[in-house]
């Protein structure tokens, strides 16, 4: 049986073009892995812990080789049970809004709290790091409203795509599909891409 966690990152529920084309991904893959646990980490129901001056101590403290102790602790605990959520499963789906070129920042929190010394990586002076999420699958749903392939640079850059192949990557997981919607929406008609990013949706989440 597999497990895919669902890390929704888009505040904009029901209007959202991420969320939507992530519910048809899963409901395909719902109908491919009937036996599939399957659940969904919305990044903004307020469970996800600030990365501060305490857990920043406490992730120096483990790269030295330390115990993190007092409030570093408290931070390290918070720390590693959201990457024990995280890691519970075997494949991932991201839906991902743009928010100004990147990732929102809810996102980057996430991640910044998962990506912790021999939870997501390890590291060596002389080789640098190593991924250890091997074995698993993401899938990344991309959206935005303006920026596009081959638009002039007045439309935006795409530095969302770029930081999330990076960062699955480097954080060992290489199998890796992705669905891109990206309408103009101030003056085109977005229908006609909006049908094939969810037809692709369900093509990917027969396979993954």
């Amino acid at each position: 049986m597999t497990s895919l966690l669902h890390i929704a990152a888009s505040p904009r529920g029901e209007r959202s073009e991420s969320l939507a084309i992530a519910r048809t991904f899963l409901d395909t893959y719902r109908d491919v892995h009937p036996d599939a646990e399957i659940d969904t980490f919305d990044l903004w129901d307020g469970t996800l812990p600030q990365f501060g001056p305490a857990a920043a101590a406490a992730k120096m403290a483990i790269f030295a080789g330390e115990a993190p102790t007092g409030e570093a602790a408290r931070a390290w605990a918070g720390a590693t049970a959201v990457f024990r959520r995280f890691n519970a499963y075997d494949r991932y789906l991201f839906s991902v809004p743009m928010w100004n070129a990147g990732i929102p920042y809810v996102l980057k929190q996430f991640i910044d709290v998962v990506s912790q010394p021999g939870l997501v990586f390890g590291f060596d002076g002389e080789t640098g790091y190593t991924g250890l999420l091997t074995g698993k699958k993401a899938a990344v749903v991309s959206t935005s409203a303006v920026y596009g392939p081959g638009r002039p640079a007045s439309f935006g850059s795409d530095f969302q795509l770029p930081y999330m192949r990076d960062w699955l990557q480097w954080a060992g997981i290489r199998d890796v599909v992705e669905v891109a919607f990206r309408p103009n929406l101030a003056t085109a008609d977005a229908d006609t891409g909006r049908q094939a990013a969810h037809a692709e949706a369900r093509e990917l989440a027969k396979e993954f």
